[in-house]
């Protein structure tokens, strides 16, 4: 298992992760990576791999912030959950942002009752819940914002 930036050749295993998660339509992928693909981001993809991709996390800059970041989205294939795969890839974000000497990594989910052992997941990695917005994603579905210093400030 090795946890290294996406490439292109990843974009079919990628694919396929989404639809076994749900997260978003797996079409959405291909324009959402191209400009890191091209080397035109500052955002980035990694994806945890064997022979071929099973997971995969993006991370990009909060706008008109110093240092803050945001994991938008970390997907492991759905048979291969629960093994720590996920945790592998968040600390890989992690290692990738301290060298960088990024300051802060947020991470935004759901309140639904569902989604509670996602934010478990995160509260195990270190992550405090940092504010919650009641009624954001649709009335009665919260929105938990998890947060987590990549610094001692």
């Amino acid at each position: 298992m090795i946890v290294r930036p996406m490439a292109r050749a990843d974009l079919p295993a990628a694919r396929e992760v989404i639809a076994s998660t749900g997260l978003f339509p797996e079409e959405m992928l291909d324009d959402m990576a191209e400009p890191f693909l091209k080397g035109d981001a500052s955002e980035f993809w990694l994806v945890i791999a064997q022979d071929a991709a099973f997971g995969l996390a993006y991370c990009a800059p909060e706008r008109m912030t110093e240092g803050t970041w945001n994991l938008l989205l970390i997907a492991v294939e759905a048979g291969r959950q629960g093994q720590g795969y996920g945790a592998a890839l968040v600390r890989q974000v992690e290692q990738r942002l301290r060298a960088a000497g990024e300051r802060i990594l947020l991470v935004e989910t759901s309140g639904l009752p569902e989604f509670e052992r996602t934010r478990r997941f995160y509260e195990r990695l270190g992550y405090v819940e940092e504010a919650r917005i009641r009624g954001f994603y649709k009335a009665g579905e919260d929105k938990v914002v998890f947060r987590k210093a990549m610094t001692g400030a």
